[in-house]
């Protein structure tokens, strides 16, 4: 990866040759002597060349794409040209947005001239940045297109429009923990016609905005918003004029919001028919709001999570014409108020039902069998902590689901007996995982996968220690409910922030230091016992 200093020195000249080549003027090739040797060079005369030199820029910018954040950095401490490069093609970065930030803003994006996605996050514990260098980030990002803020608790509304004038191409927008409250919302949607998505989380200041955000949506980003996403506001129905107000919104995700949110359903009814995704998460959402929505007749995804003023009734109301549901999320928190009605109901009227999940759902064999016999098209099928959920159950599925490629059961009353029943069900099946299941052994398991040999069966051992809090998703990664954050490249240290594996460092030493503590207690005390005489 080294280079000496000719090396720039030597893309210049070829450079220049190729300039005069094009030009038409004759390039006059070293004459080789007759008697010249041909004998080996040692390591020490061989000049170093850069093989790269050939390469157009927009080729090696192809490459370092395909390299990790690690060697990118280190390729741009080869040459000039490998670091302009690297620079100019650059279109995602991540910061540490501490107020001393804005003393290295100038210099880091003047060499990142190209950034589209920008993700700035600072400790909660620390002063993040302020309007100037928002403002500042806004000039020197002009093509900005996806902007994340997380916990840039000194940004008000006047940064936020600062942002909005100088990048008025911004597409998506992500805050949480931020303190500009809706006027930074409100000054943003009024300078980013283009925006498309929007996702607040946390946003502080929102205790009297509903008057002073209300009426911005009929003019501001109402044709653009396709995506809206709240989560955890205590006042997030001042938001209500933007969510009714955008006419061509397709997805509505609301999580853990205080409030009421029957009324917004019903604006947003009669406003937004073209919704296709809802999100509903521990809200206080009645069948009033399920009536509402059952008007959205292009819904294709609902999820109902933890909303236990939902029944079975607003259910019906939903199947009934919104013939188009193909994925359907029930987390009915053991209430026992959604159950064999509304299920049948959406059997029998959503044909192109392809993913059903019922988590905290009691169904019966009566309700299974119309699922099984109406739903032809079933793909994918979850059942979480249903006490009804045994062997006649799953062997009913076992023989109507035909379609039926993915089955996950966790926490349910199934045997082994239920589960021989998939060696010959279920012929298109091709994993099943089962979890937290104490009647089905590791046996059954090994049985299954001999019988069908094409089928993945994932069972978890019971006699392990199970990880608090968290599950193995089907990418063997820790899946605790806790939202992913996407992590871009950062070509800049973080200023003063310790290593996370420092810490692990030390823990460690601490660990080893109380293991051999303990250790040399027990043998003295051991030795001390010994010298006593025995009765």
């Amino acid at each position: 990866m080294g280079q000496s200093a000719s090396v720039p020195l030597r893309l210049a000249s070829f450079s220049s040759r190729q300039q005069r080549t094009s030009a038409g003027a004759s390039t006059v090739k070293p004459a080789i002597p007759a008697d010249a040797s041909l004998s080996l060079a040692t390591p020490e005369e061989v000049e170093p060349w850069d093989h790269t030199a050939g390469l157009p820029d927009e080729v090696l910018a192809l490459i370092f794409q395909s390299l990790g954040s690690g060697d990118r950095k280190g390729c741009s401490l080869v040459c000039r040209r490998w670091l302009t490069v690297e620079g100019q093609n650059r279109h995602r970065l991540s910061l540490d947005a501490r107020a001393a930030l804005l003393e290295f803003a100038p210099a880091l994006f003047a060499r990142f001239d190209a950034i589209s996605k920008l993700a700035l996050k600072c400790d909660r514990r620390a002063d993040s940045i302020g309007d100037g260098s928002l403002e500042l980030i806004g000039r020197s990002c002009p093509n900005l297109t996806r902007l994340k803020l997380r916990a840039c608790r000194e940004l008000t509304e006047t940064g936020m429009a600062a942002l909005a004038k100088h990048c008025s191409n911004l597409r998506k927008l992500s805050c949480g923990s931020c303190t500009f409250g809706a006027r930074g919302i409100e000054a943003v949607l009024r300078g980013c016609p283009l925006l498309e998505e929007l996702s607040i989380k946390r946003l502080r200041g929102l205790t009297d905005a509903a008057s002073e955000i209300d009426g911005v949506a009929p003019y501001v980003a109402a044709s653009s918003l396709r995506s809206i996403c709240l989560k955890e506001l205590y006042n997030g129905q001042c938001f209500s004029p933007i969510i009714a107000g955008s006419p061509n919104l397709r997805t509505l995700k609301l999580f853990r919001c205080a409030g009421d949110w029957d009324r917004l359903l019903e604006e947003v009814s009669e406003r937004v028919l073209g919704l296709v995704e809802i999100h509903l998460e521990k809200l206080q959402v009645s069948d009033r709001g399920l009536f509402a929505l059952s008007f959205c007749s292009e819904l294709e995804i609902l999820h109902l999570v933890k909303t236990p003023e939902c029944t079975d009734a607003g259910l019906i109301s939903v199947a009934e014409k919104c013939r188009l549901l193909r994925k359907l999320h029930i987390d009915g928190w053991k209430t026992n108020r959604i159950g064999d009605w509304g299920l049948m109901a959406v059997a029998r009227r959503c044909p192109n039902l392809q993913e059903l999940v019922l988590i905290g759902v009691n169904p019966t064999p009566v309700s299974l069998d119309v699922i099984a016999s109406s739903c032809r098209n079933l793909e994918r099928l979850a059942l979480c902590g249903s006490d009804t959920f045994g062997d006649k159950e799953i062997s009913c599925i076992a023989a109507k689901c035909v379609a039926l490629k993915k089955l996950c059961i966790k926490g349910c009353p199934v045997t082994d007996h239920g589960m021989e029943s998939l060696a010959e069900g279920c012929p298109n099946l091709v994993k099943v995982k089962v979890r937290k299941c104490k009647s089905v052994t590791p046996q059954c398991a090994d049985w299954l996968r001999a019988t069908r040999g094409s089928l993945a069966v994932n069972l978890d051992n019971i006699y392990q220690t199970e990880p608090q809090d968290g599950s193995m998703s089907e990418s063997g990664m820790m899946d605790n409910g806790v939202e992913e954050l996407q992590v871009l490249d950062d070509p800049v240290a973080n200023i003063g922030v310790p290593s996370s594996n420092r810490i692990r460092h030390w823990k460690r030493i601490g660990f080893i230091w109380v293991r051999s503590f303990f250790s040399s207690t027990f043998r003295r005390r051991s030795h001390g016992t010994s010298n006593f005489p025995s009765s």
